[in-house]
């Protein structure tokens, strides 16, 4: 409750000091002051509605390149699997890891003769 209150007073105190700020604008200010305040004003409206542009045609372009680079895929959906993997991998024994991937494969060349003289297989 005493937030409110102090939310109620802050909000009355910024309407006096804005109305008698205008107030005292316009009695001391020269009136080209004023229209060049509300020309910086203008302007300032303007750029920030060129940068509320800008960046709504980069968010659109990069749909577009993200659509021709990996199709209709569900990026969440993927980023979290891959999440998931990864998790899992870090998770796991060693020795559970090691067993995956190329590890399990063949590690005799089935073309080797072993008649070659060579100590290594590679050669």
């Amino acid at each position: 409750m005493k937030r409110l209150v102090w939310i109620a007073i802050g909000a009355a105190v910024t309407v006096v000091v804005i109305r008698k700020g205008a107030e005292l604008s316009e009695r001391y200010l020269p009136a080209g002051a004023r229209d060049a305040a509300g020309t910086v004003g203008r302007v300032a409206s303007a750029a920030r509605t060129v940068k509320t542009e800008f960046l709504a045609g980069i968010a659109e372009r990069e749909v577009e390149l993200r659509h021709d680079l990996i199709g209709d895929v569900d990026v969440e959906a993927l980023r979290s699997e891959r999440a998931r993997d990864r998790a899992d991998r870090t998770h796991a024994p060693r020795a559970t890891r090691a067993g995956r991937g190329w590890a399990d494969g063949p590690t005799e060349d089935p073309e080797d003769d072993g008649d070659d003289g060579l100590p290594y297989s590679f050669f």
